[in-house]
């Protein structure tokens, strides 16, 4: 594949140590001074390496463009205008060319291969002396990230060329893409490696073993569906069980007490975030967390600099909230008359005026944030794309699995902890419908909902198109508390079980020919 092959030979010069990773995580010596002779000689130098894999470019261009556009507009509980790709998203109508897929495809890709370089340069040139412990942590935390990034592309794509080596696209550019059973088992050997490997603790921000056990749930949960009629494979559904339910008794974490904390950088890396991304201020285009771009109003943006593009909930998302789900509505999306006093603070705070807009990773200005080098394009958010909320949601409904209704104590515990949280009564039982309302109102613009979509779409079709289909995919006009819905941006093209899967980019298939044939076997 060409682009991969673009994509070497840039990980190649750089050996995977991109910049734009917070300070506060590391500090590691300019690119100029690193060489494969003269780097990955101590521990310290594997624990710069790893730590580059966090951030910088190749997430840089996947936060920007893929986030929130495919986890939340995708899967309709947002809605972005005045973006021709995003449009596509809207209405299920996306081409080969659509950039924001075609940004997904690529960005995995780059994150893989500077994973693979990091993984195969510890193994060729990581001397002895370094300790085996800290050889195979480093590894791990490179698998972690890898698998992620794998399982991403299984979701979106199925079956997907896997790739461990990318110096052998040098000679062998055309390579097949991997039965899609097959890119899952390969993400849960990598995250498996990573549970056994990773640290129980480690410092703020850094990948520990509960990581890696939470992402194995999600990819097991994921999984059992996959292939299956009506019902979910059961040693799977164990699976996802054992993971999270590890994670739940064992870890010693807790849910931070106050949601909307979740989303303040005085909270970046709370231990309720098991794997977030690492941002610095300052960073040029694409290198950093572009995600302020959404934001509203000069008064709560970096510098004075409001965002270029508009995006906020569907009707079908506001709806969810009942009138005693305030605290999670208001931290997640502003509603017009919401008062913020932590944005603006120095002027007194921040009243929304609008119909309605994102919350949730709009910050406040450089004073908000004793971030004075923080730019529009360059956030100090450190946003998790696991947090121990998921895990938690993800061991009720293992548990709850092919059964129509549970009243499992565990199941029931660690649900009722996410909603007691928000201030809600807890759940006497629970069913499915009930478990993928919770998670989209949890997560909701944290990129999750599309996910949980495609997994129900797996083994109960019909169920998962008729979500879609029944969505008011529309934003609205909010008034005196009355909500009325706009006009969609583009026409609504029913979904159907082909919407689940993205087309392979057109660019890729010019390149690679071999992405049309049937996939194969990897193991």
């Amino acid at each position: 594949m060409k682009s991969v092959i673009k994509i070497l030979c840039c990980q190649i010069l750089a050996l995977g140590l991109l910049t734009g990773c917070s300070r506060s995580f590391l500090d590691r010596p300019p690119l100029s001074q690193i060489s494969a002779e003269n780097f990955y000689k101590s521990t310290n130098d594997l624990r710069l390496a790893t730590a580059a894999l966090y951030g910088g470019s190749p997430w840089g261009d996947w936060n920007y463009t893929c986030y929130l556009p495919v986890g939340d507009v995708l899967s309709g509980n947002m809605a972005v205008g005045y973006w021709g790709d995003a449009v596509q998203l809207n209405t299920f109508s996306i081409t080969g060319q659509n950039a924001i897929m075609v940004s997904n495809w690529k960005s995995m890709y780059n994150i893989i291969a500077q994973c693979n370089i990091t993984i195969n340069a510890i193994k060729d040139r990581a001397p002895d002396s370094i300790p085996l412990q800290a050889r195979n942590a480093a590894t791990a935390e490179a698998r972690f990230i890898r698998g992620y990034a794998y399982f991403n592309l299984a979701i979106h794509w199925g079956a997907v060329p896997v790739i461990e080596d990318n110096g052998k696209l040098v000679t062998s550019p055309l390579v097949n893409r991997v039965k899609t059973e097959d890119v899952y088992k390969f993400a849960i050997n990598d995250l498996t490696y990573a549970a056994e490997h990773l640290p129980a603790a480690d410092a703020a921000g850094r990948l520990t073993t509960w990581s890696a056990q939470g992402m194995l749930a999600k990819v097991y949960l994921a999984f059992s569906g996959y292939n299956q009629q009506g019902s979910r494979n059961q040693a799977l559904l164990d699976s996802a069980a054992k993971y999270a339910g590890n994670v739940c008794k064992k870890s010693g974490l807790a849910l931070l007490p106050n949601y909307a904390n979740l989303f303040k950088t005085q909270y970046n890396d709370n231990p309720e975030s098991l794997f977030a991304l690492q941002w610095a201020p300052g960073g040029g285009w694409l290198e950093g967390n572009m995600l302020q771009i959404y934001s509203t109003s000069p008064e709560i943006s970096a510098n004075g600099s409001a965002g270029w593009f508009g995006i906020g909930p569907t009707v079908d998302m506001i709806k969810l909230y009942s009138a005693k789900d305030s605290i999670r509505r208001k931290a997640t999306f502003m509603l017009n008359g919401d008062y913020y006093p932590e944005l603006n603070a120095a002027g007194g705070g921040f009243k929304y005026t609008g119909n309605c807009a994102i919350k949730k990773h709009i910050i406040g200005t450089n004073k908000d944030n004793n971030a004075p080098t923080m730019t529009q394009n360059s956030s100090t958010e450190h946003n998790a794309l696991l947090r121990l909320a998921d895990v938690y949601l993800v061991y009720a409904e293992a548990l709850l699995g092919n059964h129509g209704t549970t009243t499992d104590a565990d199941a029931l515990l660690y649900f009722n902890k996410v909603r007691e949280r928000a201030g809600l009564m807890p759940a006497p039982m629970l069913d499915a419908d009930s478990i993928m309302i919770e998670r989209r109102i949890e997560l909701a613009a944290e990129g999750q909902y599309w996910t949980d979509l495609v997994r129900l779409s797996y083994y109960n079709p019909a169920k998962a198109i008729g979500k879609l289909n029944g969505e008011q995919r529309v934003t609205f006009t909010y008034s005196g508390g009355v909500i009325t819905p706009a006009s969609p941006y583009g026409v609504i093209t029913p979904a159907t079980i082909q919407s689940f899967t993205f087309p392979i980019p057109s660019s890729e298939i010019t390149a690679n020919p071999k992405l049309l044939e049937a996939p194969v076997p990897y193991f």
